[in-house]
């Protein structure tokens, strides 16, 4: 059967407000972050020249602008001829924008910041006071309407994963890859579903900005990663998307 890869692409840094839940936030790339997008372009140009692989003419993004605009501009340069350096490269392809690829909803508390939160739940005289790790921890869900848990996003994300490249299996030539564009935590929770990751290591370790990680999915059903690095992670941070 062929080989299927999938390229997990974190966006570029952005526009983000400070001490935010930064899941759902709606704001475009800063400048560091359309240089990530371009790097991830090269990374998947250079993959694709050294391994003779196939690139799959869909490639798939979150919703959110900040991933949008980074599979636009790795499309678009994967387009040039000229970034490509070999015309036989350089492939129309085009961008696919799905819900199942967002970061972790906080749900009816998108956009608000950290302490707006605690003290919307602290007056709530439903629920119980947060505890200290409920942005971190992987099973905590906010008891808010349209909230999910870390582990529900990388669900989501996982089975996304699962059934588009399970179809891609079926119809396309040998060493094919397929660009996903999408956001840190939810790729590694993601990961963990599809049991490339540990559940210790989902902590332990974040995506770099624009350097894509690769898995590839095997005959036997089973995902392993083949090549990119994960970022190691700093002790007592949480996470960001």
């Amino acid at each position: 059967m062929s080989r299927i890869i999938a390229a997990l692409v974190r966006h570029g840094d952005y526009q983000q407000l400070e001490n935010t839940p930064s899941a759902w936030q709606p704001f475009p790339l800063n400048k560091e972050g359309l240089g990530h997008a371009q790097s991830a372009a090269q990374d998947i140009r250079d993959r694709l020249v050294e391994q003779h692989w196939h690139l799959q003419a869909e490639c798939d993004s979150s919703q959110l602008l900040r991933a949008w605009q980074t599979a636009d501009i790795i499309c678009r340069l994967l387009k040039d001829k000229t970034f490509s350096h070999d015309p036989e490269q350089a492939i129309d392809i085009q961008i696919n924008s799905y819900d199942a690829l967002a970061e972790r909803s906080v749900g009816s508390a998108a956009n608000l910041n950290i302490s707006q939160i605690e003290k919307i739940i602290d007056n709530d005289p439903r629920f119980e006071a947060l505890p200290k790790d409920w942005k971190s921890n992987s099973h905590f869900c906010l008891p808010l309407q349209g909230a999910e848990s870390l582990m529900d996003s990388g669900k989501r994300v996982a089975e996304h994963l699962l059934k588009a490249m399970t179809d891609l299996k079926q119809s396309v030539q040998p060493a094919t890859m397929k660009i996903f564009v999408g956001h840190g935590a939810a790729f590694r929770h993601a990961a963990y579903h599809l049991g490339i990751l540990e559940f210790e290591q989902i902590a332990q370790l974040s995506m770099y900005h624009g350097q894509p990680v690769y898995i590839e999915l095997l005959d036997d059903g089973s995902w392993v990663q083949i090549a990119g690095q994960w970022k190691i992670r700093e002790k007592k941070t949480q996470y960001t998307d």
